[in-house]
């Protein structure tokens, strides 16, 4: 049961997370009119403050929907050469790569897993003395795969990374499968 409620969740999230994208690909007829039904139901259902109904009835979409066509996730991440540490500037170079991959990374993580917010907010006599709020990024990436590492400027890095179709299409049919 608990695998199912997982794969369930990661499946939904990957699709709200890139609803935009999911429908300006390229779908094929009631492929396309069942995606978009299913994040036009998600939509409303949030928007009116019913967030575990929304889920379900988007996992019943995306489970019940035969999507033909599955976009690739892509997340972008940067980093600046001069604030990393190192002794010399190709150390340097090298883990301000790395320290992009791994925003990207968190990218991935906050469209597939989501993004957890918490706030505090302290009012006394009337009057907000400390309002406070921190977003929360958990989630395990696997299959993604580095599109391209780029110099943008004189000091920063820039890394793409993508979850290809092909994984998607993989996670998506266990899904069904395990339903």
């Amino acid at each position: 049961m608990n695998a199912k409620i997982i794969v369930s969740s990661f499946l939904i999230l990957t699709l709200i997370g890139c609803q935009s994208n999911l429908l300006q690909n390229a779908l094929t007829g009631s492929s396309e009119k069942a995606a978009e039904e299913a994040v036009v139901t998600t939509m409303s259902m949030t928007q009116s403050g019913g967030e575990e109904a929304a889920h379900v009835a988007a996992i019943n979409e995306v489970l019940d929907a035969s999507v033909d066509e599955i976009p690739t996730i892509s997340a972008v991440g940067y980093a600046v050469v001069s604030s990393q540490p190192g002794r010399s500037e190709n150390q340097r170079r090298l883990m301000a790569i790395r320290s992009a991959r791994m925003a990207a990374m968190r990218d991935l993580a906050e469209q597939i897993h989501g993004l957890n917010v918490e706030g505090n907010t302290t009012v006394i006599d009337l009057m907000v003395q400390n309002d406070t709020f921190r977003g929360v990024v958990s989630g395990t990436i696997r299959g993604a795969r580095t599109a391209r590492i780029n110099p943008t400027g004189a000091d920063t890095y820039e890394v793409v990374l993508e979850i290809d179709r092909e994984t998607l299409s993989y996670l998506l049919k266990r899904a069904r499968s395990v339903t």
